[in-house]
């Protein structure tokens, strides 16, 4: 130990235990250079919010096929908002700025229209194609631009990009014996990639929000409702669902809003392309319960692409 570490410890040693320290200490765990959890939060919320999204539009696009996917959804909706806002309150967090809400209007209403058409495009489809390309076009989108703004990151994030990329598109790939529109193409394909890019819009926008994650989550499922609930209203919806719907829709809105919590505070503590990136993995959770539960097929790639999903994962997190 050289001689200024010694003064430097000397220094803390005796320094009181209610007086910080006039340089900043790094998060290491006592008696090892291992970073804190703190270093890893953004990513370990990120990778949660796969399983939680991945599981609710499972729930959502299932409920959907034998409900209207708008009135679903809004029900979806008020289940979540009713509760993350008792979290909200019981965290006693601070309420967001004017600007911060607004935002969070505006990702809730596109992101929740959007979640509609998804729903809708699960049940018309095969999960293990449409969820896939939705993640595709949700992901692409909001990670250039935060890219471009940012700059490049670094080389494990990039070849975990790669991989990312590589299992979706390995995961969407289409099956032989997959149902096709009249077009010859495969069925909710093009819903799932509208859906997509509505997806992004929400990322973006959410971006933009500043706050409490859980009030953030709050606000934006007000404006969710909202463009539902016009959604129904102007389609003219039969607001009829039975017990095992409803209780499918309370499932994904319960699931969703934790995600979407999730994802606010890991794009808010971390780098916002990882994130973005990080949850478009959800497909991987999707596809595997698809093939549980709905006994779709299952092909050696997609599984093959199922493992490069998550092997996706610590790379981005590396980075």
């Amino acid at each position: 130990m050289t001689p200024s570490e010694k003064a430097v410890k000397v220094k803390l040693r005796h320094c009181p235990s209610d007086v910080e320290p006039a340089f900043p200490v790094p998060p290491v765990l006592p008696s090892s250079r291992v970073l804190s959890f703190d270093q890893f939060a953004p990513a370990a919320y990120a990778v949660t919010a796969v399983f939680l999204w991945g599981s609710s539009d499972f729930a959502g696009g299932y409920g959907s096929r034998r409900a209207n996917a708008f009135v679903l959804t809004a029900f979806s909706h008020v289940c979540a908002f009713a509760l993350m806002l008792a979290i909200a309150l019981s965290q006693h967090g601070a309420f967001p700025s004017r600007a911060s809400v607004l935002w969070a209007l505006g990702a809730g209403a596109v992101g929740g229209f959007s979640l509609a058409i998804f729903y809708r495009a699960l049940a018309s489809g095969q999960m293990g194609l449409t969820a896939p390309i939705a993640a595709l076009m949700g992901a692409a989108i909001p990670a250039l631009a935060d890219i471009a703004m940012e700059g490049a990151p670094r080389r494990w994030t990039i070849a975990g990009f790669a991989l990312a990329i590589v299992a979706i598109w390995l995961i969407t790939r289409p099956e032989k014996l997959g149902e096709n529109d009249a077009s010859g193409h495969p069925k909710g394909v093009a819903m799932a990639a509208l859906a997509g890019v509505g997806f992004a819009a929400f990322y973006l926008c959410i971006h933009q929000a500043h706050g409490s994650a859980t009030w953030l989550a709050v606000v934006s499922r007000v404006g969710s409702f909202t463009s539902t609930a016009v959604a129904v209203a102007v389609t003219r919806a039969p607001l009829v669902m039975d017990r095992p719907r409803a209780l499918l829709g309370m499932l994904a809105g319960f699931l969703d809003i934790s995600a979407s919590a999730l994802f606010i505070f890991a794009s808010q503590h971390g780098r916002f392309d990882e994130a973005v990136v990080i949850t478009s993995l959800y497909p991987a959770v999707t596809v595997l319960l698809a093939r549980l539960v709905l006994k779709e097929h299952f092909s050696r790639w997609k599984f093959v692409g199922l493992l490069a999903a998550l092997a996706a994962v610590p790379l981005i997190a590396a980075g």
